[in-house]
């Protein structure tokens, strides 16, 4: 499929990875941008408002959405609840951005021309699965976070969206994503914490910490673009990840030492189930990217890699 000349609408466009897809069409797409900015940032688009970049402060779950739709031929979601570990306490918060907004921005392309859309998804849909590398078609899917079943459930409803109105529907399952304008992850936490004292670094769980695969933002902007470009069904899924694993403490390590910092006390603490972070921390995670790399993509970074960058980027910026 043609990008070039498309209108592009991205929700969450304001937002981590968002931010780096407009800044990726900005050149070749009509692109606007919808974000309610409860965990975007206005300033990750200004400079791209500035080179012609339309923005639109808005909440898919409570603001008139349907007039964004107009002119449309390509929806990029990428909004959600990023925090994870918020739907411990409360599953609601994870249910209503996941799945009721999801669910207003279907309606909306419903009664549009659009025909395309591209959905963020996150490799906790398979839960703790048997085979790892995990392939798209691995099931019986079983999430073990309140944050994977309701993006479970809105990939569902996608799909069924797209099958029942002819749509073409990509579906994107992501590693754990890294890289500058992160507003949240170990990496952003740690980083964040060695601000404020660089001489102990909490960290949740049970050395050496869970073990899971990391992607630079900008490998995932470019998977999804190849996805994009290849042919496929009606819809498809896609895993986009990188091809080796990382553990916790490996990770505080390397930003000990991009921080510049020695002698960092590494302070676990709390904890559940034998090392998990916190309860649904998957404590082995590793996606199959066979099928993506079909497409002529591959990651520019393995997980270390990805991570080093992400702490380069993350000391020069805010």
């Amino acid at each position: 499929m043609t990008i070039e000349g498309s209108r592009v609408l991205i929700t969450g466009g304001a937002g981590f990875i968002g931010s780096h897809v407009a800044e990726a069409l900005i050149d070749k797409c009509d692109v606007l941008v919808v974000d309610n900015l409860s965990s975007g940032r206005k300033e990750y688009v200004e400079a791209l408002m500035k080179r012609g970049v339309h923005f639109a402060k808005a909440d898919l779950l409570s603001d008139s959405i349907r007039h964004f739709f107009d002119d449309t031929d390509v929806v990029i979601h990428l909004a959600s609840n990023p925090d994870v570990r918020a739907g411990i306490k409360d599953p609601t918060l994870h249910f209503t951005a996941n799945v009721v907004a999801t669910n207003r921005l279907l309606e909306a392309m419903s009664s549009s021309q659009v025909k395309t859309i591209l959905y963020s998804s996150t490799s906790t849909v398979y839960g703790e699965p048997s085979k790892v590398p995990t392939p798209e078609d691995y099931g019986p899917l079983v999430p073990i976070s309140i944050y994977g079943a309701t993006k479970l459930a809105a990939e569902a409803m996608v799909a069924s969206y797209a099958m029942t109105r002819s749509w073409r529907a990509l579906i994107f399952r992501f590693a754990n994503v890294v890289g500058g304008r992160s507003t949240h992850g170990v990496t952003f936490d740690f980083t964040n914490k060695l601000r404020s004292n660089p001489k102990r670094l909490e960290i949740l769980g049970r050395p050496p910490g869970t073990s899971k695969s990391y992607v630079h933002v900008s490998d995932v902007v470019a998977g999804m673009m190849a996805a994009w470009r290849a042919p496929s069904g009606q819809v498809d899924f896609y895993n986009v990840g990188s091809e080796d694993t990382l553990s916790v403490k490996e990770i505080a390590e390397m930003v000990c030492e991009g921080m510049g910092l020695k002698g960092v006390e590494l302070a676990w603490e709390g904890g559940v189930d034998g090392g998990r972070g916190w309860a649904g921390d998957v404590k082995k995670m590793g996606l199959s990217i066979e099928k993506l790399k079909r497409t002529g993509w591959l990651p520019k970074y393995n997980s270390a890699e990805a991570i080093r960058l992400a702490i380069k980027e993350m000391v020069a910026g805010p």
